[in-house]
């Protein structure tokens, strides 16, 4: 009886360890990454929201991809493209591709995608990214023209941003909050408000991820994203804060592509005159911001927010000088003593944001200006930045160029019609047209030349620093950050 006993006591005891074997290799498989915002819809295309891009970017695809570095190579698309004339590109597409649903893609794939995002009706906050793009045609069912306005020497670069929907799931199913793409990870669920979980998608045409899981957690504040990583909580938190880079188990840098700036709305009654404008740039002491906020992960930017790896970077601009007396008398010459500035902002999308926001604003209160901040929840706050109501006095952003091209900024913030646009000049939207549309590469970069200095000339916008990119990681995380910031989780991995 009792070598019964033993024996089945055995038997369980096996079991047991057997499943927390199984137990433990499940878990290994799994990682948590907390972000700074919650996505505000998971739709690939209307928004232009950090949060959703760190998503969906696992379970979308485009024709183009970068390597970590930022080389630019194919993606769903099986070669280079090959340009028919002035204004067509022509991609032959990978065969075989399915999207999560079983769908095949194809070119009636990127037609419905092309349709979609450049409809006036949706009205994409990604415009600014695809604005010479004027359709799509279907050559055969693996080969799709792209259409453009004018010459477009960056479309390549272009089809980078745009991820790839399926035609009737977007007639049909929920892009905004059950997405369905081509990529390594599929969408599992969503707890509005807490996080949001992906699973692996095994029948993945470029072969099956190793992490079989992955949850986000959305997490404003940067000290509670600290203590969650050093309690074991997550296996990735972005915006790691300076200052603690020491003390995680592991941390990653890696130069960024954003620039913060902010945007003026120069039509608006205090900000529409010039000497109130240049005020506020000579206002801000930046060097004591790089010293007390990012010990040495940021620079200052050089007078434009235009990201210096980007194409078109004027590098012959300086830097606005620190002189608050100068600031002070320009407020007194404007008449504006008293007067009010509103400045918009938001809290925990991106790195020191709210300390940014706040010393920015301190600076303001000492020129003679009434300044009040309001921070807005990151929905409401793209509304604020890329709705149809009146432009803010000023609104925080870090400006990011994925495209590595000064169109982006200058189609985005600059130009009189762009989503963010921070002025009405028409003399320089009309360059700007010119430059996003012009072949020769000199004749081009001496445009972007020109209009960097009207910008910097005329402070349409307040350009602060140019930032890296930090990440606290756990102890058996294995990843290195990419320079678009962007979070694939295939590229990661974990220790044993």
């Amino acid at each position: 009886m009792s070598t019964k006993i033993f024996r089945n006591a055995a038997v369980i005891l096996a079991t047991l360890l057997a499943t927390s074997s199984l137990g433990g290799a499940a878990l290994a498989q799994s990682i948590t990454i907390a972000i700074g915002s919650e996505p505000s819809t998971l739709d690939p295309q209307l928004r232009d929201d950090g949060g959703e891009r760190q998503v969906n970017d696992n379970i979308y695809e485009a024709l183009m991809t970068r390597e970590a570095a930022g080389k630019l190579v194919p993606g769903l698309a099986a070669a280079e493209p090959t340009q028919i004339n002035d204004t067509t590109w022509q991609f032959k597409l990978r065969e075989g591709v399915k999207f999560h649903n079983g769908a095949a893609f194809n070119a009636d794939s990127v037609v419905a995608t092309v349709t979609r995002i450049i409809d006036p009706a949706n009205n994409s906050e990604q415009m600014a990214y695809f604005n010479t793009i004027v359709g799509a045609e279907k050559v055969d069912e693996l080969t799709v023209n792209i259409l453009t306005s004018g010459t477009d020497p960056i479309l390549p670069s272009r089809m980078y941003w745009m991820r790839i929907i399926d035609p009737e799931y977007s007639r049909t199913g929920d892009l905004a909050s059950a997405p369905v793409g081509t990529g390594p990870y599929k969408f599992d669920s969503w707890n509005r408000g807490s996080d949001l979980k992906l699973v692996a998608n095994s029948d993945y045409w470029g072969g099956a991820p190793k992490i079989k899981e992955a949850t986000y957690r959305f997490v404003a504040e940067p000290g509670t994203r600290l203590s969650g990583l050093m309690a074991g909580e997550f296996d990735l938190i972005t915006n790691l804060l300076p200052e603690f880079t020491t003390s995680v188990p592991k941390f990653a840098a890696v130069p960024g592509l954003e620039t913060s700036v902010f945007a003026l709305g120069t039509d608006n009654e205090v900000v529409k005159d010039p000497k109130v404008r240049e005020a506020l740039n000579l206002a801000i002491d930046r060097q004591s911001m790089i010293d007390g906020l990012f010990m040495g992960y940021a620079t200052i930017a050089n007078g434009t927010s235009i990201n210096h790896a980007a194409f078109g970077h004027n590098k012959e601009l300086k830097s606005y000088p620190f002189d608050l007396a100068r600031a002070q008398q320009l407020i007194k010459d404007a008449g504006a003593v008293g007067k009010p500035l509103h400045v918009i902002g938001e809290s925990g999308r991106w790195l020191k944001d709210r300390e940014q926001i706040e010393a920015v604003a301190a600076f303001w209160s000492q020129t003679g200006l009434t300044v009040t901040v309001e921070i807005q929840e990151f929905s409401q706050y793209l509304d604020s930045l890329m709705g149809d109501g009146p432009r803010p006095d000023a609104i925080f952003l870090h400006n990011s160029n994925e495209l590595l091209d000064a169109d982006r900024e200058s189609s985005y913030l600059y130009h009189k019609d762009g989503q963010a646009s921070s002025n009405s000049d028409e003399e320089m939207a009309t360059k700007i047209d010119a430059a996003r549309v012009e072949p020769d590469q000199a004749k081009r970069k001496a445009l972007y030349d020109e209009i960097q200095q009207r910008i910097h000339d005329q402070n349409y916008a307040i350009p602060l620093f140019n930032l890296q990119d930090i990440y606290g990681l756990s102890e058996r995380m294995v990843w290195q950050p990419r320079v678009d910031a962007k979070l694939k989780i295939i590229e990661m991995d974990l220790t044993e």
